[in-house]
């Protein structure tokens, strides 16, 4: 029997002012291909980038916690669990902070300070792998929206930049050529809001 609380995929979440914000900030990262890693918020200041490994059926509402709080938006990067572990990635070592120093200088990266009931982030169920970037595509990912009406806004964030590119280019290689720059959409998008068990799989 399948676990519903197990999931083979783990979500990098972004964040933004609103969900248009957001999405934006989504649409940039897909078209980059790339993932920034960040230290800001962990101790020792080491470059990560951070996931979630919760179930796309138990986060329909976004990645918050008990209390319905969320520094995260509905919108992110889903990518293979496997591949990221292959890549260097590991889930975080949820602990008191007096146990940092006893971490080895290889491990500390992964440490999350853990004292509850003060101090309790294990909700986000957080996975990291310690990077400067790291680069990701079709193949190892897919992309999460709320719903389908911010799905269709990424596709078109995506049309209009083509668009654009295509002017541009018409302007040097004339209109016939330029079509032929003209990327399609061919992301896999997946909604948070039709999110189901078997939807991750």
């Amino acid at each position: 029997m399948s676990r519903n609380d197990i999931c083979d995929f783990l979500i990098h979440f972004t964040k933004g002012v609103d969900l248009a914000d957001a999405c934006e900030t989504l649409s940039k990262i897909v078209h980059e291909g790339t993932l920034q890693g960040n230290g800001r918020s962990i101790r020792g200041g080491y470059p990560c980038i951070c996931f979630s490994e919760a179930p796309l059926a138990s986060i329909q509402n976004g990645l918050i916690n008990p209390d319905c709080y969320s520094k995260y938006s509905p919108f992110g990067i889903m990518i293979k669990k496997e591949w990221l572990f292959q890549h260097g990635g590991r889930p975080v070592i949820y602990e008191p902070d007096i146990e940092f120093q006893a971490l080895p200088d290889s491990h500390k990266w992964r440490h999350v300070r853990y004292e509850p009931p003060m101090i309790d982030f294990s909700w986000e169920r957080e996975w990291r792998i310690k990077c400067d970037s790291l680069q990701f595509d079709m193949e190892s990912a897919s992309i999460v929206a709320p719903n389908q009406f911010w799905a269709n806004h990424l596709i078109q964030l995506h049309d209009d930049d083509q668009e654009c590119e295509v002017i541009q280019y018409g302007q040097i290689l004339g209109d016939t050529l330029a079509q032929l720059c003209c990327d399609p959409f061919k992301w896999n998008i997946i909604t948070l809001e039709s999110a189901s068990c078997g939807s991750s799989s």
